[in-house]
């Protein structure tokens, strides 16, 4: 009898989880065009566009169109400062990447990973095979995204002290995920009165970070967020979109965003899929159990 009961309960606890994660899912890319499913760093809640975060569902996907925008505004705006060490070139290629198309099952054969990877030129460095002497090469589709520094000294000469942080796990390193990137990038304001911002820093009512020393008014009423080196980086972007969509500052934002998410984590959808196809399996395997159960024991006193 315990054998039974154990049975049934792990087959209301699959069905349960079945009906609850996509609900949980859907309540954490809360469509509100202003407001969204986390509490911000900031101090408040995280921005989201009107239709929500569709990857963040229980069997959400990405949009390969929206990669392959963010991943431009990525290239064009944000790799000027910033590297993505820990994704290879050839991931872009792979299945659900922005690049992927199925006659390439080897990502390092599509010519679009190639031609992305040649355009990194002097940016890998490596050895002159026959001299000796430390050259810079184009990148392979095997290669890490690198950023544009020699090192990290060389980026806080460049960038007054402040150290680009690497991307390419931003969206699992900040609570909120693509909800944070995107409030961040749409959170750069025009200083309240009464707040003194330094020289360097700007103010973002998103940014991680306490206004109450620069805060001269009521500290009952302090601004939100926090003061960070980078000046909004999408504010001037002149980026073009080749699918035609509108480049204006929300939808750059969304697409980077998006993109980020899917580069911290790109086997997230294959592990989607993975268990999409094997509950069912469980949930009949647990029927099974049950009826092979009554059965055997049927009888039989307990």
């Amino acid at each position: 009898m315990r054998f039974a009961k154990l049975a049934l309960a792990g087959l209301a606890a699959l069905a349960v989880s079945a009906v609850a994660v996509p609900v949980l899912a859907q309540e954490h890319g809360a469509p509100a065009g202003e407001t969204g499913h986390a509490a911000g760093a900031g101090g408040h809640e995280l921005m989201a566009p009107a239709h929500g975060w569709h990857h963040e569902e229980f069997f959400g996907t990405f949009d390969q169109n929206q990669l392959q925008r963010g991943f431009k505004v990525f290239t064009e705006v944000c790799s000027s400062c910033h590297g993505m060490k820990l994704l290879s070139f050839r991931n872009l290629g792979e299945q659900g990447g922005p690049f992927y198309e199925a006659r390439y099952p080897n990502p390092n054969d599509n010519p679009a990973v190639k031609e992305i990877a040649a355009k990194y030129v002097n940016q890998i460095p490596s050895i002159d095979p026959d001299s000796g002497d430390p050259v810079k090469m184009p990148a392979k589709t095997s290669d890490r995204i690198l950023g544009p520094y020699a090192s990290d000294i060389a980026a806080r000469v460049v960038n007054g002290g402040a150290l680009p942080p690497d991307l390419s796990v931003i969206a699992k390193a900040r609570h909120g995920g693509a909800a944070y990137v995107y409030s961040l990038l749409n959170g750069y304001h025009t200083p309240p009165a009464g707040l003194t911002v330094a020289a360097g820093q700007h103010y973002n009512a998103y940014f991680g970070g306490d206004t109450a020393a620069s805060w001269s008014g009521d500290p009952r009423h302090k601004p939100p967020g926090g003061f960070l080196a980078m000046a909004s980086p999408l504010a001037t972007a002149n980026v073009t979109f080749d699918d035609g969509t509108p480049t204006n500052l929300p939808q750059m934002a969304e697409d980077v965003a998006t993109f980020l998410a899917w580069a911290s984590d790109p086997k997230a959808v294959a592990r989607k899929q993975m268990g999409a196809a094997v509950i069912p399996f469980l949930i009949l395997l647990s029927i099974l159990v049950f009826l092979s159960y009554k059965a055997i024991w049927r009888n039989v006193e307990h």
